[in-house]
């Protein structure tokens, strides 16, 4: 794995994590109103409201934006590290 593939990564594996928490921290009362849910919602919220966009809560309660955003997340991060590893092997080879 060339250390490009090895930052993409990396980066979406922090991202992946981030999301994860916030998506668990709604089970807990009051966790998404400290500081820490609030960071988080600054970086995850823009995306998973992409999702939200598309896929509307199940009975009105049950979100599964949050499982098909991480799906695409991890989706987007393999096409990426294809993309550089083509790139590496053409200017490389």
């Amino acid at each position: 794995m060339s250390e490009v593939q090895y930052y993409i990564s990396t980066l979406v594996n922090i991202y992946f994590w981030m999301i994860f928490i916030y998506v668990f921290m709604s089970w807990v009362p009051n966790a998404r109103q400290s500081f820490i849910g609030e960071l988080l919602a600054k970086f995850v919220e823009p995306y998973l409201s992409v999702f939200r966009r598309f896929i509307p809560p199940l009975g009105g309660m049950l979100d599964l934006s949050p499982i098909i955003a991480l799906f695409s997340l991890r989706l987007i991060a393999l096409g990426l590290m294809g993309i550089v590893e083509f790139l590496f092997n053409s200017f490389a080879g």
